[in-house]
This record gives C-alpha cells, structure tokens and sequence, in this order.
C-alpha cells in the first residue's frame, strides 16, 4: 500500500486525542471515514477532525472503496464481530485494547486473519513509547545485571463511586470485565514485551462491595521464561493512588510508572541515583500507528499483534478465573 486510507468504527471518546488525529499526522497515512451508530456524532466527528466521509453503520464504512485498512475503536465486546467482518472484507486491522473479552475471542480472531493471509494489530502502544523501549534494552543488555524481579503495584479510587454503574467499563457483556481489563491490561501486555510470555500464570479477582458486577481489586504471580519473578496488585477501590513498576536487577532498582510521567528513576549498585525523562507524544498511539503504517508498507516488524494481544487476554483469563 502507497497510503493508508483509515476507517474508524466507532469514533468515541478514545480516538479524539489518543488514536484520532494521529492517523493524519503519520506520513502516508490519512483517516477517509468514520462510523458512529449516532449519525449526528459521526457527522460531528468528521466536521472537526476534516475527515471526509462519516457513517451510522459498520458495514457501509467496511464496504467503501477509499478505505483500505480499519481500526476497531469500540467497547471490547463488538471486537471479535466487526473483526471477522474486517477480515472477511480483506483488510488490515487494528483493534482497541483488550483485543477481545477473553482469549477465546481473541484466538478465533488471530485465526480469522491468518487465513486471510491479513494482519492484525492491537492498541497497545505502550510498547512504542521510547521511555518503556529504553527498559526493554536495559533489561535486554543486562546494564544493571541480570534481572531478578518485577513488581507493580497500582491503586486508584476508581470503583468507589456509585456512577461506576453507568459506564460501560463496568459491564462484563460489553467490556469483558472491569478495569483489571480495561486498565491492568495495559501492564500486562507491556511486561510480555519486556520480558516475553508470562508463565505459570496464577491469581485472583475480588469484589468487595457489590457496587457493580466487575472485579474491584487483583493480584497475581507469574515468571518469565529467564526466570524473572512477578508480582502485581490492582485496587480500583483504595484511598490511595499508586502507579509503580519496579524492576530489581543484580546491579540496581529502575522505577517507573505505567501511567504517568515519562520518567525512568535508575539506582546502580553504589545506591546513586539518575532520572532519565522523556516527552510523552501529543497523541499517545502516534508511535504504534507509525509502527503499524511501517509495517504494512515494508517489512518493518509489528510491535503489538493479534498474537501477543492474544497472549495477554489469556493472561487476564487466568488471573481471573475464580469469578467464574
């Protein structure tokens, strides 16, 4: 492909700063059309963001001839659907992070695609952002030692509200779960980049108030195959905010935040500490959709794909199998 004609099915409240206005800003790239079920917010859209063509429906948006690639941008439990639509209409896609509501979905989908002969590709971006490649080559090329341990820790008062029952975040039919899903993922995902597939996966979901149908706080443990120990928590419900990575090596501790600023805090063996910062783009996807527009023009590498999208799902499974 010379440009990539992007569609949008589903042009919600993550695609106007995060994902939106970078498809115009990457070279050969540019957003053509966009769906909305609401006509009048899919007309809004376009109005604003200088997109030329809008649509109520997902399967006109699919079948028009100036687009040739498709971004998923809806709740997760439409994922699986409009993907198989996408495939069966051979085009690329790009789906909205989790990949699916579970790794089944997201398993016939990597299937659905690779028949196709198509790629697919999932909204992690975090794997592009500079400061969290910056870890992987630390870990990489054992500039601290040998890494022996990762720890996140994350809390927020999320779930504490009421109105938690009006959003979709919170509805298993249309998300999957809660925000283990929507936001744990994110972390998830990103130590399977750094350190490759998680293994010997074991956890739990609780909920303690009863304040809605989704898990409110999570934890699990888990190895990689280099033999680094891991170990997270989740509270959607504390007092508190807390956001930390930590990775202890032989020869140092780095610490960062999944969510915040882009800082990396880097201790060597003598106790001294350094900051390393990094600017955060304007449109937070801007570097994967550059990654995903490189990769479906030349043989540059995908960083997120329907397969590891697919391996973190399963890890969300499995830490979450004693809702079931």
């Amino acid at each position: 492909m010379d440009t990539i004609n992007w569609g949008i099915i589903g042009c919600g409240d993550v695609t106007e700063r995060k994902s939106g206005p970078a498809f115009n800003k990457v070279p050969h790239s540019r957003l053509a059309a966009v769906m909305r079920r609401n006509a009048a917010a899919a007309e809004d859209y376009a109005r604003r963001h200088k997109v030329p063509k809008w649509y109520a429906d997902a399967d006109a948006l699919i079948a028009d001839p100036d687009v040739n690639a498709i971004y998923i941008a809806t709740p997760p439990g439409s994922h699986y659907e409009l993907a198989l639509k996408v495939a069966a209409a051979g085009m690329p896609c790009y789906v909205e992070k989790p990949m699916a509501r579970n790794a089944g979905e997201c398993a016939r989908m990597v299937e659905a695609f690779e028949q196709a002969k198509l790629p697919l590709f999932v909204a992690y971006y975090r794997r592009s952002h500079p400061h969290f490649q910056r870890v992987k080559a630390i870990i990489d090329s054992k500039q601290l030692g040998e890494l022996r341990q990762l720890n996140y820790d994350f809390a927020c008062g999320s779930m504490l509200s009421v109105n938690a029952l009006d959003q979709w975040r919170y509805n298993p039919e249309l998300a999957g779960g809660g925000l283990f899903w929507d936001l744990g993922s994110h972390a998830l995902d990103l130590f399977d980049y750094w350190l490759g597939p998680l293994l010997d996966v074991s956890g739990h979901v609780i909920n303690r108030t009863g304040n809605t149908a989704v898990e409110e706080l999570a934890g699990m443990t888990a190895h990689s195959a280099a033999g680094v120990a891991i170990q997270c928590t989740w509270n959607f419900i504390s007092s508190e905010h807390l956001d930390t990575v930590t990775l202890r090596f032989s020869g140092g501790v780095l610490r960062c935040s999944m969510f915040g600023h882009a800082d990396l805090h880097i201790t060597d063996a003598s106790g001294e500490e350094r900051v390393e910062s990094y600017e955060l783009p304007e449109n937070v996807q801007h570097y994967l959709i550059a990654n995903i527009v490189a990769a479906l023009r030349s043989d540059e590498p995908a960083l997120s794909t329907g397969a590891s999208g697919l391996r973190t799902n399963r890890v969300i499974d499995l830490v979450a199998a004693n809702r079931y």
